[in-house]
């Protein structure tokens, strides 16, 4: 149903009316609203979650970033902690919900958005539940991070078999006792499989792609980093040919192992095997046509876009279709922040959304 039919089926419901709706209250739409408030333009973030950086408390218990503490700020503010520590996403958790209370930024939790449309008038129209706004302008922050993704034979395998999405996996001790296998080679499954090796016997499956060649956390780490991240932020983007050559491949998912890499796995007695083809008689069938027996499955195969709560004509392989600014050009007024490689390589990371918010929170204004 569209956002204006559910309006037309509730009469009762009231409109509230806002410049600019932010929807998503990560380090995307937080960065958007640092600089819209800097440019005093009126607007409201709302967010699915109950407390800001939720999304972030639910990573699994030992997970760290792979950028250093001085990359980790969003404009404004510091991350507040050593510059060359690597924070768990528990502290980028707290980092963001004290960003948000230090700059006093409209965040409305709770606030899941169900439909984002036009009303008769021709402003956006967002349903959220019960409520209901309209606005000039609407930046969608939602990030990269939105449906998780799981093979569809994955429905096959035998009841016995606990099977979950890395997005669900939280530490090793949920996990029966027995042979795991991690199915996906980059680095969330390299993450995860070095973790339950430590406690069973680990198959991870996929190809290992290309790795970082120095220890990020090692004294290599604090003199290449800067540089890697300058490559990242200024060479890696759409206005440069070898951005534009390497974008596919970035947003495919071919991304280098950052922080484990092939010998850790090794050392750790991870076993490397083939990409999990299918099922048989309720296993799991790598490709090279072996049934693996094992008592649970982590699959750490990505995502895929969420996007179908938007009722515009701006979708483009299920996907919203908007230029390396952010601009969704179909529909002025509307804006994304926080994807993979949107302007850079950097833009969907803590430390590169920034560049990308500034730009459109300028946009917004200059319509204003």
């Amino acid at each position: 149903m569209s956002v204006q039919a559910q309006v037309q089926q509730d009469g009762r419901a009231t409109v509230e009316s806002c410049e600019t709706i932010v929807i998503g209250g990560g380090q995307a739409g937080l960065s958007v609203g640092y600089h819209l408030a800097r440019l005093g333009r009126p607007f409201l973030i709302l967010d699915g979650a109950t407390r800001v950086g939720d999304s972030w408390r639910a990573r699994w218990d030992s997970m760290r970033l792979f950028t250093p503490a001085r990359r980790d700020g969003l404009p404004g503010m510091p991350f507040p902690a050593p510059r060359h520590s690597f924070p768990t996403g528990s502290a980028m958790a707290d980092y963001l919900e004290a960003y948000a209370e230090h700059f006093e930024l409209p965040v409305r939790g709770g606030m899941r958005v169900d439909a984002l449309g036009r009303s008769q008038g021709g402003r956006f129209l967002i349903a959220a539940g019960e409520q209901r706004f309209e606005a000039d302008n609407v930046v969608i922050a939602t990030g990269p991070f939105q449906r998780p993704h799981v093979p569809a034979f994955a429905c096959e395998l035998d009841p016995r078999i606990v099977q979950l999405h890395s997005s669900a996996y939280r530490n090793p001790a949920e996990l029966p006792p027995g042979d795991v296998l991690v199915v996906g080679a980059g680095t969330s499954g390299a993450d995860v499989a070095l973790e339950l090796a430590a406690s069973r016997r680990v198959r991870l499956s996929g190809e290992l792609p290309s790795e970082i060649p120095f220890d990020i956390e090692g004294r290599a780490g604090r003199l290449i980093f800067p540089v890697l991240f300058q490559v990242w932020t200024h060479v890696l983007t759409y206005d440069n040919p070898i951005g534009r050559k390497a974008l596919p491949r970035i947003r495919a998912g071919h991304q280098p192992l950052i922080r484990v890499k092939a010998r850790h796995l090794r050392a750790a007695g991870v076993e490397l095997v083939p990409r999990t083809a299918g099922i048989r008689d309720g296993l799991p069938l790598l490709d090279d046509g072996s049934a693996v027996d094992v008592a649970a499955i982590v699959w750490c195969t990505g995502y895929r876009p969420d996007q179908d709560w938007i009722d515009l004509p701006v979708l483009d392989d299920d996907d919203l279709a908007s230029d390396h600014d952010g601009v969704v050009a179909a529909e002025p007024g509307l804006y994304r922040v926080g994807r993979e490689f949107l302007h850079a390589f950097s833009s969907h990371t803590v430390g590169g959304v920034g560049r990308d918010a500034r730009r459109i929170a300028r946009h917004i204004a200059a319509r204003a």
